[in-house]
């Protein structure tokens, strides 16, 4: 919805909430829900109520439990009985400055203020250690925004007994613990409060008269920085810019005024814009954002005008350059088509308000943020959140190089009549094993991006990924695969229940990453279960199917693998079995499997 895009009116929001609700719950945009405890330090409820519709806008249904005013701390070292009960699959702390108890006074020695300091944090720490033992879920945490006045003027964070030092320490605190700790992660009201601007963030009169840790106004803004967090935990983030050229990454039109006259580098203040803008945007690369291009242009021209000798994008930042004169709206569906991705999972940027009206109206699912003129590019898209960070891998780091790699197989496919020989021309090299440490990030992240290849449609955290690594009731696979053109890491996760008893194994989630399809990864993972189940005794294996709108393409997975369907219901879920046979002939033939 566009009034929920960043910027938006947040007017507006506040007074036409529930009108907005009822036209995303008719739109039915939500396709996963989850429960919520906020727990506050001050008053919540208008936070709750706006969250809840930037959360339905990026595809969560949210219920809430909203702690007692001022009850955070009790409700989870007490055990509220209604909270254990709401088990919530999100826990959001929000605390500000006004929660802190005990500040240092002038004269206090810096011992005494070290004592406080770690009174103070400890406070907190306790109750967090308390949420994750008895919840197992992700938290999110508010740190410490500054305060709205200076008792010691400049001086406030520079000595130890000033309040600015004090918070800054207390958040450093806040963030050593996590960096030590998965699935628990940092709001920046303090970043937020600064934006915003502190003195009208902090107006003591809404404190006074309402208990809100900050003015009114800036509720929405805080909850959609939230919303952000929360939808990227569970995996709702975007995936790829789609980038126009012209005015959008140099100033002019390559075609028109020649290379050498755009607007980019260091000679003119445009120009630094410009190249400002490309420095962000390449440096999308390092978190796992995929870039490409699509621009009406001469190809040539294009690669002439990323070939700027002051630009930092060049060609091979990117894995897809759509530069012709096809409508924009057909060259992003190609791109959605050629990377194996849905439209939903892309970003267009474009300076242009008609060509992103078409891709409005002609390609749902894009998100098309009204970017301003140049010198608001990065500000638009750094705040919109459309790429929110929980965590950093591997993957993450290596995925435009994965995606190239992937579209240098299509093209060698091309040049093969038998698929089987292709597929060997690959080379391809598995390795197939339990859950291990290093990669359970990757594990809980696959689980929550996954939507075309996943069977049950079910989405786990790391905590809960670590917990069936654990339980000797489970039989847990994860699968890496690499060939001669790269490493496509962590591509594909299976994890079964066992049912001793009935010598059975219930296939819990089989999800695989899109961009090794048809690569015979999914008759390796199904070999290794098949080895597994027979190493403890279990004679039959369950799968279950799960409709929804986006993995209709794995509806008759399991024949392939063998299954036979034995149930279906109204909605389309099917239940499949397969009995394990004494003799179970391997059925991948081409990927050199370890294990």
């Amino acid at each position: 919805m566009q009034e929920l895009e960043y910027p938006f009116d947040s007017e507006y929001i506040l007074k036409k909430s529930k009108r907005i609700k009822k036209q995303l719950l008719e739109e039915g945009k939500a396709t996963v829900k989850k429960k919520i405890a906020v727990l506050g330090g001050s008053t919540t409820h208008d936070i709750i109520r706006v969250l809840d519709i930037f959360l339905l806008n990026q595809g969560i249904e949210a219920e809430f439990y909203e702690s007692e005013y001022a009850q955070y701390w009790q409700d989870i070292m007490f055990d509220n009985a209604e909270l254990v009960a709401f088990a919530p699959d999100l826990i959001y702390i929000h605390t500000s400055n006004r929660n802190i108890t005990d500040y240092p006074a002038v004269g206090d020695s810096a011992e005494q203020v070290e004592v406080l300091l770690t009174e103070q944090y400890k406070h907190f720490e306790v109750m967090w250690e308390k949420a994750a033992e008895v919840y197992h879920c992700p938290i999110i945490q508010n740190n410490f925004e500054y305060p709205f006045y200076r008792l010691l003027g400049n001086q406030d964070a520079v000595y130890l007994q000033g309040r600015i030092s004090f918070l800054n320490r207390m958040n450093e605190k806040f963030y050593q613990y996590a960096r030590d700790h998965a699935n628990f992660y940092i709001n920046d009201i303090n970043y937020m409060a600064s934006a915003y601007g502190l003195d009208k963030w902090a107006d003591p009169f809404y404190w006074h008269m309402y208990k809100y840790a900050m003015c009114m106004q800036a509720i929405p803004e805080f909850a959609f920085n939230v919303s952000n967090i929360i939808k990227a935990i569970f995996g709702k983030n975007k995936k790829s810019l789609v980038l126009d050229l012209d005015n959008t990454l140099w100033g002019g039109i390559v075609g028109d005024d020649g290379v050498e006259n755009l607007e980019i580098g260091q000679e003119t203040s445009m120009g630094q814009v410009y190249s400002e803008f490309q420095k962000y945007i390449k440096a999308q690369k390092d978190i796992g954002v995929m870039l490409n291009v699509n621009s009406k242009n001469e190809y040539d021209n294009a690669i002439a005008g990323l070939n700027h000798p002051d630009g930092n994008l060049k060609p091979e930042d990117f894995i897809l350059i759509k530069a012709n004169w096809e409508p924009k709206s057909k060259n992003i569906v190609e791109i959605a088509d050629e990377m194996n991705i849905l439209p939903d999972s892309l970003v267009f940027v474009d300076d242009n308000p008609a060509e992103r009206e078409i891709i409005k109206a002609q390609v749902p699912g894009v998100a098309v943020p009204e970017i301003g003129t140049p010198e608001q590019y990065i500000r638009v898209l750094d705040h919109s959140g459309f790429f929110e960070v929980t965590s950093v891998s591997e993957d993450d780091r290596k995925r435009n190089e994965m995606y190239k790699a992937n579209i240098q197989r299509q093209q060698q496919q091309q040049s093969f009549g038998d698929y089987r020989e292709y597929l060997l021309s690959l080379q391809m090299q598995g390795t197939i094993k339990a859950f291990e440490p290093i990669y359970m990030a990757r594990i809980a992240q696959l689980s929550n991006k996954s939507n075309q290849f996943n069977l049950t449609t079910r989405r786990y955290t790391q905590s809960d990924i670590e917990q069936f690594a654990a339980d000797d009731n489970y039989i847990t696979r994860y699968g890496k695969l690499e060939d001669k053109f790269g490493d496509n890491g962590v591509v594909s996760v299976v994890l079964g229940r066992k049912d001793m008893a009935e010598k059975m194994l219930h296939l819990e989630l089989w999800l695989m990453s899109c961009r090794v399809l048809k690569r015979d990864m999914e008759f390796a993972m199904m070999d290794s279960m098949v080895e597994a189940c027979k190493e403890c005794g279990i004679t039959k294996i369950l799968g279950y199917y799960y409709p929804t709108a986006k993995n209709a393409m794995v509806k008759e997975f399991y024949a392939l693998q063998g299954f036979t369907k034995i149930a279906e219901d109204a909605e389309g879920n099917t239940t499949w079995q397969f009995d394990i046979p004494e003799n179970y002939e391997k059925k991948n033939t081409v990927i050199a499997v370890n294990e």
